[in-house]
């Protein structure tokens, strides 16, 4: 190689030199555009200035992202909390507001039945067997609360009957258990009968009104309610209504299926009716 530069070294810069003036003569006759080397050298690069040109706005545009995209992540956190917030005040709303009315029945009931002394509770838990339907409410004796009191709700509808008593809590038999036996009266009619718990209709969350008069003529629709025979349990108080009438399988007796107008499954508070007063 050096061989070669040092025998062509003079042809080499007359060859240069030639194409330098010539670069230049081909600049003057072209008005200022773009000399050919010139012109070759952007064409070839062109492509590359475009390729950096794209890959530098793509960089800015993730950079961008990333950037915003923790902006997006806070802006959604504090939404979050936001929704969180206003759902809780729809929660002690819609609380607030079911108390209301709960108040307002319960305020209504005392006026109408002003002879009952009442205490609250709340039910902590259900029988989870079907072997019986039972309440455990969370006040007992501590509070006066008593085996053989009546509950009921807070517009007077019989839940059912106390049956055992601790200090804190205590059990409610339901009007479907199969140990309840309550005197019940049909409005309609005023044909008397007696409330009791059947074991098949239990699972079916009714119960029956057995001993009815021979001549009674009940129909589908009936309203149920305690008729406070031998003044053990207070009058009046709403039970259910008939479903359908039956002959005993005897064919001594007839009763009615009687469907409960409180819905056990869904009680949060009851009312416990610790006294009465018997009214004549």
């Amino acid at each position: 190689m050096k061989d070669f530069f040092r025998q062509n070294g003079i042809l080499l810069l007359v060859i240069a030199f030639l194409l330098s003036v010539l670069i230049g003569v081909l600049s003057f006759v072209m008005g200022g555009q773009a000399d050919p080397l010139s012109n070759l050298v952007n064409t070839i690069t062109a492509p590359v200035r475009g390729g950096v040109s794209a890959a530098a706005d793509w960089l800015e545009g993730v950079y961008g992202y990333v950037f915003r995209y923790g902006e997006m992540e806070e802006e959604l956190k504090a939404l979050r909390a936001q929704v969180g917030k206003l759902e809780e005040e729809v929660r002690q709303g819609e609380e607030a507001s079911r108390e209301n009315e709960q108040l307002r029945k319960l305020l209504d009931l005392k006026e109408r039945r002003r002879e009952f002394t009442f205490e609250t509770a709340k039910v902590t838990a259900r029988s989870a067997s079907n072997w019986e339907s039972t309440l455990t409410l969370s006040k007992g004796s501590s509070v006066g609360i008593e085996a053989g009191d009546c509950v009921i709700t807070e517009t007077g509808v019989l839940v059912g009957i106390v049956a055992e008593t601790g200090i804190n809590w205590s059990t409610v038999s339901t009007i479907i258990n199969t140990d309840t036996a309550i005197g019940g009266i049909v409005t309609r009619t005023y044909s008397a009968g007696v409330l009791e718990g059947d074991f098949s209709l239990m699972n079916q969350g009714k119960l029956k009104l057995n001993y009815l008069p021979e001549g009674a003529q009940l129909v589908s629709g009936d309203e149920v309610l305690t008729s406070g025979r031998g003044d053990m349990f207070p009058s009046g108080l709403p039970v259910g209504q008939v479903e359908e009438v039956f002959t005993d399988p005897s064919g001594q007796t007839r009763y009615a299926v009687v469907i409960p107008s409180v819905a056990l499954d869904s009680l949060i508070e009851v009312f416990v009716i610790k006294d009465f007063e018997i009214v004549e």
